[in-house]
C-alpha cells in the first residue's frame, strides 16, 4: 500500500492550484470526487486511492458571504472537516488542516500559537470549529495562515488592518515545506506585519490603490491578526 501520496481537498481553489506545482506527485481533488459532506464518497475514494497524508484547503472562505449564510459554514467548515478527521482515523491518514488567521480577536497582533483564541465574525467561528475537531486526532497539523491572489483584486485596500498576508505564490512554497517536514500541531505560516494596504501595494507597487477602513463593511473584521513565526522560522533555519 503506497502511503507516500499526498491528497488535497479543494483542489480547484487558489491554494491548493498553486500546491500543485510543489506537490507534482499529489492527488488533486474537488466536489465532484471527494465531497467532503458525504463520508460514503470519501471512504470509498480511499478505498480505491491510498494516500498518506490529506491536506484540507476545501472550505467556503468569502467572509461578507458567510456571514449570511451560517448554516452552509456549518455543513462546509464545520461538519465537512469533522467528516475528514473521522476518514483520516478510519483510514490511519496523517490530516494537514488549512486555518485562518482569523481565529484570533485582533486586539494585539503578533500571535503565537499558544494564544488564546477568540473569532470575531461568523467565518472565523466555522474554521476555529474545524480546528477543534482536528485537534481530535494527534496525526495532524494546522496552519494558521493567510494569503491572497498575486494580483491584489480590488480597487482599495484597508488602512487599518494589519496581518501577516503574502501572495499566494510565496505562501503556497511556505506551507509546502511545512508539509514535507512532517510535523504535527499547530504552526503560523505568514510574512511580516504590515497594514493590508502596504500588503497590496507590495504585490505590485505601480498599481494604483484608494485606502479605506474596515469600519466601512457590515461585516466586523479583526484590527491585527498579524501572526509570530518564530516557531515556523526556527524549524525551517530562516
Amino acid at each position: 500500500m503506497d502511503r507516500s501520496k499526498v491528497l488535497f481537498t479543494g483542489g480547484k481553489g487558489l491554494l491548493a492550484t498553486h500546491l500543485k506545482k510543489h506537490f507534482p506527485e499529489g492527488v488533486f481533488v474537488d466536489i465532484e470526487d471527494f465531497d467532503i459532506t458525504d463520508n460514503r464518497q470519501m471512504d470509498e475514494f480511499l478505498s480505491s486511492n491510498k494516500v498518506g497524508t490529506i491536506v484540507h484547503c476545501a472550505a467556503f472562505t468569502f467572509v461578507p458571504k458567510a456571514e449570511q449564510n451560517p448554516g452552509k459554514l456549518i455543513d462546509i467548515n464545520i461538519v465537512g472537516t469533522a467528516n475528514v478527521v473521522k476518514i483520516c482515523i478510519k483510514h490511519g491518514i496523517k490530516l494537514v488542516y488549512i486555518s485562518t488567521d482569523y481565529v484570533f480577536d485582533g486586539k494585539k497582533g503578533s500571535y503565537k500559537e499558544e494564544d488564546p483564541v477568540f473569532p470575531v465574525n461568523k467565518y472565523a467561528w466555522s474554521k476555529l470549529g474545524g480546528e477543534c475537531a482536528v485537534r481530535l486526532y494527534e496525526n495532524s497539523l494546522i496552519i494558521r495562515t493567510t494569503f491572497g491572489p498575486d494580483v491584489f483584486p480590488y480597487e482599495a485596500a484597508f488602512i487599518d488592518q494589519w496581518t501577516s498576508r503574502e501572495g499566494v505564490t510565496v505562501m503556497s512554497k511556505k506551507i509546502a515545506d511545512l508539509i514535507k517536514k512532517d510535523v504535527k500541531g499547530v504552526f503560523h505560516v505568514g510574512g511580516k506585519r504590515k497594514t493590508v494596504f502596504d500588503y497590496a501595494k507590495a504585490l505590485d507597487p505601480s498599481k494604483s490603490i484608494k485606502t479605506r477602513s474596515i469600519n466601512e463593511l457590515d461585516v466586523t473584521l479583526p484590527k491585527d491578526t498579524s501572526l509570530d513565526t518564530t516557531k515556523y522560522d526556527d524549524l525551517m533555519g530562516s
